[in-house]
């Protein structure tokens, strides 16, 4: 996976294809969420890339699960 692939407004999915948010953009090795997605508490959340298994048209697929990623994302403040 390139950090070209992975571009604003794609929706993020968990591995059980449960919606965690939308990428607002790429900051080093991680993705940060937009905040204006209702998943997302409207907040900002940073998840890494090493949680991203694949990437397909306009969807980033996880390799964890969605209660996963919003159990161990990072809030950015």
């Amino acid at each position: 996976m390139q950090p070209s692939e992975i571009v604003q407004h794609m929706e993020v999915v968990g591995s059980d294809g449960g919606h965690v948010g939308r990428v607002d953009h790429l900051v080093g090795d991680e993705i940060e969420l937009t905040k204006l997605d209702i998943a997302s508490g409207l907040r900002h959340h940073m998840i890494p890339r090493t949680w991203v298994d694949r990437v397909e048209e306009d969807t980033v697929f996880l390799n964890i699960t969605k209660a996963a990623a919003k159990a161990a994302w990072r809030t950015k403040m």
